[in-house]
C-alpha cells in the first residue's frame, strides 16, 4: 500500500491542516501519516488560538516514522516558526531528499495577516524549497515570496520565475482564494514552460481547506505514480468536486467534502 506523510498543523474544526490532508490521502486509497507542527483551536469562523509543538517533538515524530514506516511522498504545510522549519529542513535533507515533496508555503491568513516571521520564511526558502518537487503558493504568498508587488496579471509569471530560482522543480501559483473574475487560473512553471489550468470560479462559502486539500491531493497523486502535470489536473478536479459536494457545516467558511476517488 502506498503511503503519504503530511507535516502540518492541526485544525480542531477538521476542515484544513492535518485533518484535511489525512482525509484526502484516505480518499485516494493511500495510508496517511502525520507530523504535527502546531495545534490550533479553530472552526469555520476563524482561528481562536495556536500552540506550536516544541522542535524536538517535531523531530521525534519524523524519526518515529522514518525509522519504521515507508514513505512514498510528503506534503508540507504550516511550519509555525523558524525553529520548526530548521528541524524539518535538516531532517528531510538527510532522510528524504529523493522523495516527491509538495510544499504548501502557508504564510498568509485569509485576513491577510502574516503567519510566519521573515526569518522563518527565509529558512523555508533556503532549506525546503530546494527539496520540493512542487511549491503551491496562493497569490498573496507568491507576492511575499517573490518580494515583488502585484501590478498586473503578467506579474504571476514573474513570480513563478522568481520562486523557481529558489530551487523547487516546479511552481504552481493558485488564485482560487478570491478575485472578481469568473474564471480561476492556476499557473504552473517548471523552468521551461508555463501552463495555465483554467476553470469556472465556484461562488461558495464552503472553501475552508482548499489549499491544504489541493496540495495533499497532488502529493497523493505523486505517491500513486501519476506524472506531476496530470497530478495537478486531477487534484484541481478533486477540490472542485469537494466544494460542489460540501456538507454545509458551520456558520462561516465551511469545509469541503473529501469524497473517495474511484
Amino acid at each position: 500500500m502506498k503511503t503519504v506523510l503530511t507535516i502540518a498543523g492541526s485544525d480542531s474544526g477538521g476542515g484544513a491542516g492535518i485533518q484535511a490532508d489525512l482525509k484526502t490521502f484516505e480518499a485516494h486509497g493511500l495510508f496517511g501519516m502525520s507530523v504535527i507542527t502546531s495545534v490550533t483551536a479553530q472552526n469555520t469562523l476563524g482561528v481562536q488560538g495556536v500552540w506550536d509543538i516544541p522542535p524536538q517533538g517535531v523531530e521525534a515524530q519524523l524519526a518515529a516514522i522514518f525509522d519504521d514506516l515507508p514513505v512514498d511522498a510528503i506534503k508540507i504545510g504550516m511550519l509555525s516558526n523558524n525553529e520548526i522549519a530548521v528541524v524539518v529542513g535538516d531532517f528531510l535533507e538527510s532522510r528524504a531528499h529523493s522523495l516527491p515533496i509538495v510544499l504548501d508555503p502557508v504564510m498568509v491568513a485569509t485576513s491577510g495577516d502574516r503567519l510566519l516571521t521573515e526569518e522563518a520564511v527565509e529558512t523555508m526558502i533556503s532549506r525546503l524549497f530546494p527539496l520540493a518537487t512542487l511549491v503551491t503558493p496562493n497569490i498573496r504568498e507568491a507576492e511575499v515570496l517573490s518580494k515583488v508587488s502585484l501590478e498586473s496579471g503578467d506579474m504571476v509569471e514573474k513570480w513563478c520565475e522568481t520562486i523557481y530560482q529558489y530551487g523547487p522543480k516546479g511552481v504552481l501559483i493558485t488564485d482560487g482564494d478570491g478575485g472578481d473574475e469568473a474564471e480561476v487560473t492556476d499557473t504552473f512553471y517548471n523552468g521551461k514552460e508555463f501552463l495555465e489550468f483554467r476553470g469556472e470560479r465556484i461562488v461558495s462559502a464552503q472553501t475552508h481547506g482548499t489549499g491544504c486539500t489541493l496540495s495533499s491531493a497532488i502529493a497523493a497523486n505523486l505517491a500513486r505514480g501519476v506524472e506531476l502535470v496530470q497530478g495537478i489536473r486531477l487534484a484541481r478536479e478533486y477540490v472542485r468536486r469537494g466544494i460542489q459536494l460540501a456538507p454545509g457545516l458551520g456558520r462561516g467558511h465551511g469545509p469541503l467534502r473529501h469524497s473517495k476517488v474511484e
